[in-house]
């Protein structure tokens, strides 16, 4: 484990696009000096103005002196790729967080041509949200230094932060880690090494059923998205807050969280939704989502019908515990990470297994027992400890 990686050490960021900008501000703001790489001068000179925006809303919203933006500023290095492997300016980090796109094979090969520049006791650290870190990770020759930090977007602003182990990443590096990132200011939570970690797969039926009740007719997208924030209370509905992510992203992570489940029926994609994205209507960023964005757009109203509403509202709710009492059951966070996750990642208005001991697992069971005796489908099987819960009079907390 590198004596380097402490609040003292230079950190790496690979990757200047928004993710990898956000890391490098968060990083900096607490003393670090960042080394920013690229393969484009353009993508670096827009990371550069994104930081100073960044400070410069700080500074006006009297959050922030305009001497500590400055120092903030200054220590990040926005440095081109040169050399054989592109990666020189990262050689006398304690820590490199990668943080290019999302595809298995770019992050395999830049983790290899990582390991050719760095240290030997340099941190790996991908900022993937779905993809193996075990697979990431055996792209090096020292596995057991690699593991996952997933910083949600934007990362200024988003507390939560995802520490994934890989199989061989060694505990101490993972300690470490979590204490490093614990001192920027962030809310770690640990994730065992599976397709969505933790917040991305817990999250799936908010969107997929939604977007089922959607197409059974059951409810069109402004009642769904009117009573899951006015009953449920949630921030956004699933529909406005598919079109504010972007339908090709959004769309993106369910399919690659099916697939990486062996095509399990809990997440199947939507068809409506892979239709919206091949149309090109990918939420607020192209005009047209499931809501017209356009100038001059009327945004229709929906149906405050309180009875349907409340309907709603528990089935989607009953689908997310049951994925979060599936998690904890397989061991893939504690119920305390997993509630932490949830409210910290993605806003929801409670802990999803809080909300199963408010509401009783045996409700909870129940109506996914009717969900299943309904449509026959393996997508509605609740968790067994949910079962066991119910049956014993089990609480989470």
């Amino acid at each position: 484990m590198s004596a380097r990686l402490d609040g003292t050490s230079a950190v790496g960021v690979l990757g200047a696009g928004a993710m990898g900008t956000g890391i490098a501000q968060v990083v900096a703001t607490h003393g670090h000096r960042v080394v920013v790489v690229d393969t484009t001068l353009e993508a670096l000179t827009r990371s550069r103005e994104a930081v100073e925006r960044a400070l410069r809303r700080e500074v006006e919203k009297g959050r922030l002196d305009a001497g500590r933006a400055g120092e903030i500023l200054a220590r990040i290095e926005f440095a081109g790729r040169s050399g054989a492997d592109g990666m020189d300016g990262f050689r006398d980090c304690g820590l490199v967080i990668e943080a290019v796109v999302e595809r298995l094979d770019v992050k395999r090969e830049s983790f290899a041509a990582l390991e050719r520049v760095v240290a030997d006791d340099c941190v790996l650290a991908t900022n993937t949200s779905s993809l193996s870190i075990s697979s990431i990770a055996s792209a090096c020759e020292r596995p057991a230094r690699v593991l996952g930090v997933h910083f949600f977007n934007p990362a200024t602003v988003m507390p939560l932060v995802e520490i994934i182990p890989g199989v061989a990443t060694a505990p101490e590096v993972v300690e470490r880690a979590r204490a490093l990132v614990d001192a920027w200011g962030k809310t770690t939570v640990v994730a065992a090494d599976t397709p969505g970690f933790i917040v991305n797969r817990i999250a799936r039926p908010f969107y997929g059923e939604s977007l089922r009740v959607l197409e059974e007719g059951i409810a069109d997208a402004p009642t769904i998205d009117w009573a899951m924030r006015e009953i449920g209370g949630f921030r956004m509905g699933p529909f406005e807050l598919m079109d504010f992510i972007g339908h090709d992203v959004n769309f993106a992570v369910t399919k690659s969280v099916f697939e990486g489940f062996f095509f399990d029926p809990r997440y199947r994609p939507s068809l409506t939704q892979q239709r919206l994205v091949e149309a090109g209507r990918l939420g607020r960023k192209s005009g047209q989502g499931f809501y017209d964005y356009r100038d001059g757009a009327a945004k229709p109203e929906p149906t405050t019908d309180r009875r349907l509403g409340e309907a709603l509202v528990d089935r989607v709710v009953a689908m997310l515990i049951n994925e979060a009492a599936d998690a904890v059951l397989l061991r893939i966070a504690t119920p305390r990470d997993v509630d932490l996750a949830m409210t910290k990642g993605v806003n929801y208005p409670k802990g999803l297994l809080a909300w199963a001991d408010e509401l009783g697992a045996e409700r909870v069971w129940g109506r996914l027992v009717a969900l299943q005796a309904e449509y026959g489908e393996d997508r509605y099987r609740p968790s067994p400890l949910l079962k066991r819960m119910a049956r014993e009079g089990g609480r989470f907390f």
